[in-house]
């Protein structure tokens, strides 16, 4: 995989001894703040419901041909 001109320069300025710009990033930069919450009562039961009308009315209301007998 290639380097980007940012990452080239980052590593030039590295070689010359200058500042490495990846040491002033504090610990926040790298964690992942996102909090996962499971589903309550209602949600599943609105997922559950929202799953078998979509199954049941979904795409094949198009696709039906009726034949009548007389």
């Amino acid at each position: 995989m290639a380097k980007s001109k940012a990452k080239k320069l980052r590593d030039r300025l590295v070689r010359e001894g200058k500042r490495n710009p990846d040491n002033g990033r504090g610990t926040y930069a790298l964690a992942n703040l996102t909090t996962k919450t499971t589903k309550t009562k209602k949600e599943k039961l609105n997922q559950l419901y929202k799953k078998e009308r979509q199954s049941r009315y979904g795409g094949d209301r198009e696709n039906v041909v009726l034949y009548f007998c007389i």
